[in-house]
């Protein structure tokens, strides 16, 4: 899901122009097989696709835009694929319905986004844009649920920041946000597009390692902390970190006694001195 994520967020950078070139392309296209098909075969639904696309990537005024163009490229291949009517009129009403069926899917597609950022918006950290407590609940019991029909091992990984408090207290809370954020950006630097990594708020984190076994794990925590280590003494910041990371075989867990196991074993290497990692295998 975050990997699906990802990929969207990526689409969304292209520029307006780049899939108003797109749309007209597969316009074109689409009107050429509509010739090519004759007057038996109906094409009008392909012409929603660049539609959709456009208005969803480069908004509402190219997608309009692409309506006319999609609306008069229908009423071309109209003619050249040979269709006759009973009267020459039916043919431009059957254009204007086609193209008020293109605009009202242009209208509503922009609400329909504005009300996915909305719902996406409250899955995420507000200070980091990593997934938030709630959402990675979600993804971690459905991992649990993959993992016990798959038999497939993964891992959650458990982070807590040392001496945060001692940043904030002598440098104030914007210092304090500044080490976050930088906590997210190096880590997410040896994570997979499937790794899900969460806030589940204050100075702890969590990341949900899916097809990953203790020894893959070992690899990837070990590159994670020292990555950390680095950045908080290129910054001065005396900050360290406590680490759990619980691999789950057959694990016939909830998500929040998946959690909270590894949160156990993170309290471990807090009482235990701090600035380590501990690494446990659960299994039935």
């Amino acid at each position: 899901m975050y990997g699906l994520m990802t990929m969207l967020a990526n689409l969304g950078k292209r520029s307006p122009l780049f899939w108003i070139t797109t749309g007209l392309i597969f316009v074109a296209c689409v009107g050429i097989v509509d010739v090519l098909t004759g007057s038996e075969i109906a094409f009008s639904l392909f012409y929603l696709i660049p539609i959709v696309l456009v208005t969803w990537f480069a908004g509402k005024k190219p997608g309009i835009s692409l309506s006319v163009a999609s609306a008069i490229t229908w009423f071309f291949a109209d003619i050249l694929g040979g269709q006759t009517y009973s009267q020459p009129i039916i043919r431009y009403w059957n254009t204007v319905v086609r193209f008020g069926f293109f605009i009202v899917v242009t209208l509503l597609l922009p609400a329909l986004k504005a009300l996915e950022r909305e719902k996406e918006t409250a899955r995420l950290d507000d200070l980091t844009g990593i997934a938030n407590r709630r959402y990675f609940f979600e993804a971690a019991q459905a991992e649990l649920n993959r993992s016990q029909r798959y038999k497939s091992p993964f891992t959650i990984v458990y982070i807590d920041l040392d001496g945060f408090k001692t940043v904030n207290d002598q440098w104030g809370h914007k210092v304090g946000d500044q080490v976050l954020c930088a906590v997210v950006h190096r880590a997410k630097r040896h994570l997979r597009k499937t790794d899900f990594p969460a806030r589940l708020g204050g100075d702890e984190f969590v990341i949900l390692l899916p097809e990953t076994d203790q020894e893959a794990a070992q690899v990837t925590v070990s590159k994670i902390q020292t990555a950390l280590l680095d950045e908080m003494r290129l910054h001065n910041w005396p900050v360290t970190f406590s680490i759990g990371a619980m691999t789950f075989l057959d694990a016939y867990l909830s998500a929040d006694e998946s959690i909270a196991r590894t949160d156990g074993l993170m309290y471990s290497v807090k009482k235990s001195g701090k600035n380590a990692v501990a690494y446990g295998v659960y299994t039935i």
